[in-house]
């Protein structure tokens, strides 16, 4: 999964003319999710995302208190094309999960956002919508947080039979003496 996390004064999202969702003060998240991102993933980036340090404490210190802490608001934008490729100067999203799948994970994520933190201060769009977002970026600040990448299995597999095959080609070099 990944975020990318706009500190604002303010945001919104619109369909058309109908307002979706508004927040104050806080945090507008636009949110991919890629085709082997788990609950596991919602676990790590919802944690990471409330205890992001992004606003100042009441001394003026900045980068020391959390949305969290602050008790502010947060807007989440499901956004399927921060998982793109570029093929040329077109772009090509079949990293994505899509559709119901995305849809499901998306929700966990918002509920467990709200199971963590405060589910009234939790907002979001219309998933799947074409969506109008309107942001005041506050200062501005834009962070980005990904979950960690798990290779699959069979690539790690791939890598230490090569490192193997390797070792064994050094071993009879320096036993013969000879390159190969």
């Amino acid at each position: 999964m990944k975020a990318i996390v706009q500190r604002v004064t303010a945001a919104k999202v619109t369909v058309g003319e109908e307002l979706i969702s508004s927040i104050g003060r806080g945090l507008c998240v636009l949110v991919g999710i890629t085709q082997t991102d788990t609950e596991k993933d919602v676990e790590y980036l919802s944690r990471k995302l409330l205890s992001l340090r992004l606003f100042e404490d009441t001394s003026s210190k900045r980068w020391q208190k959390s949305v969290q802490d602050e008790k502010l608001e947060i807007l989440c934008v499901s956004q399927f094309t921060l998982y793109h490729r570029l093929k040329g100067n077109k772009p090509d999203f079949h990293l994505a999960m899509q559709g119901e799948q995305a849809q499901q994970l998306y929700q966990k994520f918002l509920k467990r956002l709200g199971q963590m933190y405060d589910d009234t201060k939790i907002k979001d769009g219309k998933f799947g919508a074409y969506m109008q977002v309107h942001i005041q970026n506050d200062g501005p600040v834009t962070i980005e947080l990904e979950s960690p990448i798990v290779e699959p299995k069979a690539k790690s597999k791939n890598l230490e039979s090569t490192a193997v095959d390797n070792q064994t080609q050094q071993t009879v070099t320096s036993e013969n003496g000879e390159k190969l």
